[in-house]
């Protein structure tokens, strides 16, 4: 796996924490050329700073995926800095947790803005330098992408138009050698949660969820580039993923019920 990134150009958003930061430092110590986009220029520095004083290969560029500008400028560093593109990972999330009842619909337009259309704006300026190296177009969805999850209508919405974009734009360069995968962790220990949006479009702050019982990001990282190794199109990982896209296929209605107990279960739930 290692040698399989040696040399690549991977662009990753959302690099300043969690998943993103994990895959960055990961990455970087399998010999790819990593190149982090993030909204916070100053941890991507500590960060840059920290693999180069390991031995790594970094670059970076302040980037909010909403922005199409930003999202250009950050191939463009790529490119300047390395040739061109091998890997985009599409990384850059935002969730939510509360019920559509409550919930401000700007909350859910925000919601698009970040998970999906960063997606689309990335793609638009990586996907001919794809298309050159034949490399890997990477989605970072979720089990809401899979299946609808109650109290998250905004963030299961955003996965799954990542999901058809992804699908589609995989089905256009079928000729072409671009590997479009999916990928789709269960619950993560990582600053997504932390900066979830609740029904007011206010950050969640303390997560309501235990995360000794969660993946790390570090797991996440690896599960990942395994899968770009393999070319998957679509990569599950433990139980929640395979269980759900599983039984969403033979009892739909079941995996409904089990997800809504799940769910409400949580300390501080919406649901009832």
């Amino acid at each position: 796996m290692g040698n399989y990134l040696n040399g690549k150009v991977v662009v990753i958003t959302g690099a300043s924490s969690g998943i993103g930061e994990a895959m960055s430092r990961e990455y970087a110590k399998m010999g790819a050329k990593v190149v982090m986009g993030a909204r916070r220029e100053e941890e991507l520095q500590r960060i840059a700073n920290e693999i180069r004083a390991a031995g790594g290969t970094v670059a970076y560029a302040a980037c909010d995926v909403v922005k199409e500008d930003d999202c250009r400028r950050l191939i463009d560093t790529a490119v300047e800095a390395f040739g061109g593109v091998d890997v985009m990972i599409c990384n850059a999330g935002l969730s939510m947790r509360a019920l559509f009842d409550d919930c401000d619909l700007s909350v859910l337009h925000r919601l698009m803005d970040v998970n999906f259309w960063g997606t689309v704006n990335c793609t638009k300026y990586a996907l001919k330098w794809l298309q050159q190296s034949k490399g890997s177009l990477v989605g970072i969805s979720s089990v809401a992408g899979i299946h609808g999850l109650p109290g998250r209508t905004g963030y299961s919405a955003s996965k799954y138009a990542m999901t058809g974009f992804l699908d589609t734009i995989r089905v256009e360069n079928l000729k072409k050698g671009v590997h479009v995968m999916t990928a789709c962790p269960g619950f993560t220990a990582s600053n997504v949660r932390f900066s979830a949006l609740t029904a007011d479009g206010s950050q969640q702050g303390e997560t309501p969820r235990n995360e000794a019982k969660m993946m790390t990001p570090e797991q996440v990282a690896h599960i990942v580039a395994r899968g770009i190794r393999r070319r998957k199109r679509l990569c599950l990982m433990e139980w929640e993923g395979r269980g759900t896209h599983l039984l969403k296929k033979f009892c739909p209605g079941l995996v409904d019920k089990l997800f809504y107990a799940v769910m409400a279960k949580e300390p501080d739930s919406p649901l009832k």
